[in-house]
């Protein structure tokens, strides 16, 4: 029964840290939609209403920030976009990896050492994350893209 509890106690861990990084592009869209919902709950709309509210601020939270890392051309301003949603993103993962270190970590020193470790990693995940439906941006010098086609060739040449 031990042995069973162990594993299990394994996979159970392992299953949290692979939400932690999956959800991690969520935190802000989770943050924004969380606050509008209670904004509207504490202004009269009822519970019903203050759900609604929530999932749309937090959907349309998402969606215009992946829309606009995909539009926006200059990188400052994709890295402010990438970073205001990793930076909730590192938050929340501190705060993950620091409560499941105090399961099994005696020292306050790694327990830190690991929550520290933990939130960069789940913020590059959720910067990673974000980038996945931009276009990438073109790295020659004259502007132009890599994806343009290429000519075909339209001749062969054999030596014999």
């Amino acid at each position: 029964m031990l042995v069973i509890g162990l594993i299990l106690g394994v996979f159970g861990i392992g299953l949290f840290c692979w939400l932690i990084f999956t959800l991690a592009v969520y935190a802000l869209p989770f943050f924004v939609g969380l606050t509008a919902g209670m904004a509207a709950f504490h202004s009269g709309a009822g519970v019903v209403g203050a759900f609604v509210v929530g999932i749309v601020a937090g959907a349309l939270t998402l969606g215009l920030g992946q829309i606009a890392f995909a539009i926006v051309r200059p990188l400052p301003l994709r890295a402010a976009i990438a970073a205001a949603f990793a930076v909730p993103a590192a938050i929340a993962g501190y705060h993950a990896v620091l409560g499941l270190s105090e399961i099994g970590v005696p020292s306050l020193v790694w327990r830190e050492v690991l929550a520290w470790t933990g939130a960069l990693f789940i913020a590059g995940t959720a910067w990673a994350r974000m980038t996945v439906f931009a276009e990438p941006l073109p790295l020659r010098p004259g502007g132009t893209s890599q994806n343009e086609p290429q000519p075909l060739l339209t001749a062969t040449t054999r030596e014999g």
